[in-house]
């Protein structure tokens, strides 16, 4: 995936020694997961004053790279790694990387508080499912993955119970982008809330179970 307006060395960088890392994690958090949510913080980037691509490419390329050492503290873990990254200091400034930690620590949609910057609001919002079929897919794997004694009718209850959970209309995810596409989204978890049967057949249908 070549970007515009990213520095070539850094984007050289990320794409042979990070990219490859995330083959360790389950397939909701894989490197199509990653690269879905850097074509979005690139798309949102233009809604903030004086922000450095380079440094949301970075952010976005770590954000949830120890999601298979500890996925209850990705978050931290990730931002760790970046800030102790040797390449990361030769690249960005210490005031940087103290922006880009905290926007990796601040990314996740249970986040408490309000991200402290422009990179972490950018972030948590790209990190958004716009799309049904893929959150349903993404939730399949990771109940595969971390749940594997569940039957198919578990995993189908906690697929939708955290659809709504953080999707519906008093979910705890918050978006601070603006994105059509997100509302769109929001909309038909509603429409899947009030027509559980419906759901069934779509999560049945996404993860081909017969």
């Amino acid at each position: 995936m070549k970007e515009t307006n990213i520095n070539s060395d850094l984007q050289k960088y990320i794409e042979k020694e990070i990219f490859p890392l995330y083959a360790q994690n389950d397939e909701g958090h894989n490197l199509k997961h990653i690269k879905y949510v850097i074509k979005r913080c690139l798309k949102f980037a233009s809604q903030f004053p004086n922000i450095n691509l380079d440094m949301l490419y970075t952010v976005a390329a770590f954000h949830d790279l120890a999601h298979h050492i500890d996925k209850d503290k990705h978050e931290v873990l990730s931002a760790q790694i970046f800030y102790e990254n040797e390449k990361m200091t030769e690249i960005f400034s210490p005031e940087e990387r103290l922006i880009m930690k905290e926007a990796i620590i601040d990314h996740r949609a249970s986040l408490e508080y309000v991200p402290r910057n422009d990179y972490g609001k950018i972030l948590s919002s790209a990190d958004r499912s716009t799309n049904i079929s893929e959150l349903i897919r993404r939730t399949h794997a990771y109940s595969c993955t971390h749940y594997p004694h569940m039957t198919i009718t578990e995993m189908i209850d906690r697929a939708y119970n955290h659809m709504i959970k953080k999707y519906g209309i008093e979910g705890y995810a918050p978006i601070y982008c603006k994105d059509p596409a997100y509302e769109k989204f929001k909309k038909e978890v509603n429409h899947y809330k009030e027509d559980k049967k419906e759901f069934i057949k779509k999560y049945r249908e996404v993860n081909k179970i017969i």
